[in-house]
C-alpha cells in the first residue's frame, strides 16, 4: 500500500505525476489557501507533504498530526516551519537551497534598475497619456554605474547579486554576522564592513538575510536613517526582515529617495501607505517565480519527499538532530 501524502498547494503536473508514482496523492490543484484547521484536517492521516510558505508546521499542528514524518518546503526559506517542534514529533523538514539563487539575483537587479530609474513612475506617467514633451529635468534618476552598492548578507544569493554588479563598474560592500572567506571576497570583489558603514556608504542597499527571531527587524528606523538621501534600498529576502513602517515613513519624509520591494510584513497583506507612494517598486513575492526555477523547486521538493518517506535520509534535511528523535 502506497504512502499518503499531501500537496498542499498548486504544482505542476509532472511533478504530481512523479509524485503518484511513489504515493497516494492529495493534491490541491484549486490552489486555495489553507486555514491552520483546514491543514490539520487534510494532514491527519498523511506521512509526508509538499508545503509551501503559505503553512505553518507547528507544535500545534504536529501534535494533531501524529502520522507525519516528512515536510517539505517549496522554498529556500523555511520560517514557516517550527523546527524543533518538528524534532520532537519526529518530522523531517527540508528545503529547496541553490536552485533559485541566480533567478532571485536577476530579480533583484531588476528592483534595483526600476528603483533607480524611477522606471514604475514613468511608465505610469505614460498610460496615463500625460507625456506632451521632452523635458531636460524629467524623471531623474539614480546611476547604478560606479555606483556604491551595498549587500545586507552575503550568502548564496547575496554573491549572485555581487557578481552582477562586475557589469556595472560598481564598488561593492557588505556586512554579514560572519566575513566571508578571502576567496569568497575576491571572486565577488566585495569588501567587509560594518552594518553602521554599509548603510552609510551605499548609494544601493540590497537585504539578503533569512528570517528569524534574531533578524526580526534587522533594518529598521535607525538603519534606514543613515543612508544617504539619494540612497535607495532593495529587499527581495523575506518579510519581516525589514519594517515595513519605518520604511513608508522614510519614503513619505525623503529620508532616501526609494525603495524597490518583493517581499513585506503579514504578506500578502501590504502595508497600505505603500500603495500611495510613487518612489517604491512593488511586486507580489515573485523574485524566484520563472517558470524554470519555480518546477526545479517543486520538483527538488517532490524527491526529498521521495527520499524522506524510502530512506528516511532526504538530500535537503534542515534538521538532521531529528535522526536521533526517530532512532
Amino acid at each position: 500500500m502506497k504512502k499518503k501524502i499531501l500537496v498542499t498547494r498548486e504544482v505542476f503536473d509532472e511533478v504530481l505525476d512523479f509524485l503518484k508514482r511513489h504515493f497516494e496523492v492529495t493534491a490541491n490543484q484549486q490552489d486555495k489557501v489553507l486555514g491552520a484547521e483546514e491543514l490539520a484536517l487534510a494532514l491527519a492521516d498523511k506521512e509526508g507533504a509538499l508545503t509551501t510558505l503559505t503553512e505553518r508546521i507547528d507544535e500545534d499542528l504536529l501534535r494533531r498530526c501524529l502520522k507525519l514524518k516528512a515536510v517539505c518546503n517549496i522554498a529556500v526559506g523555511y520560517n514557516n516551519i517550527d523546527l524543533a517542534a518538528c524534532n520532537d514529533h519526529g518530522v523531517m523538514a527540508t528545503n529547496t537551497p541553490g536552485v533559485l539563487d541566480d533567478t532571485t539575483a536577476d530579480f533583484t537587479w531588476a528592483l534595483i534598475l526600476a528603483a533607480a530609474r524611477r522606471l514604475n513612475e514613468s511608465e505610469a506617467y505614460v498610460r496615463e497619456g500625460r507625456w506632451d514633451k521632452w523635458r531636460l529635468k524629467q524623471f531623474l534618476g539614480l546611476d547604478v554605474h560606479h555606483a556604491t552598492l551595498g549587500i545586507l548578507g552575503l550568502g548564496r544569493i547575496g554573491q549572485a547579486v555581487a557578481r552582477r554588479a562586475a557589469g556595472f563598474q560598481m564598488e561593492v560592500i557588505y556586512h554579514d554576522v560572519r566575513q566571508a572567506p578571502p576567496e569568497i571576497e575576491s571572486a565577488c570583489r566585495v569588501g567587509y564592513v560594518t552594518k553602521e558603514e554599509l548603510f552609510r556608504r551605499a548609494d544601493i542597499v540590497t537585504i539578503h538575510v533569512p528570517y528569524s527571531r534574531e533578524t526580526h527587524h534587522a533594518v529598521g528606523a535607525p538603519e534606514i536613517s543613515l543612508m544617504k538621501k539619494s540612497a535607495i534600498l532593495i529587499h527581495a529576502a523575506r518579510g519581516g526582515v525589514l519594517d515595513d513602517n519605518a520604511l513608508v515613513e522614510a519614503l513619505r519624509g525623503g529620508i532616501i529617495a526609494g525603495a524597490g520591494l518583493d517581499v513585506f510584513e503579514g504578506e500578502p497583506a501590504i502595508h497600505p501607505g505603500f500603495l500611495q507612494l510613487k518612489n517604491v517598486v512593488l511586486s507580489p513575492h515573485i523574485a524566484s517565480s520563472s517558470e524554470k526555477t519555480r518546477f526545479r523547486m517543486a520538483m527538488m521538493a517532490a524527491e526529498n519527499c521521495v527520499a524522506a518517506l524510502a530512506s528516511g535520509n532526504p538530500p535537503n534535511l534542515l534538521n538532521p538532530e531529528v535522526m536521533r528523535k526517530r532512532v
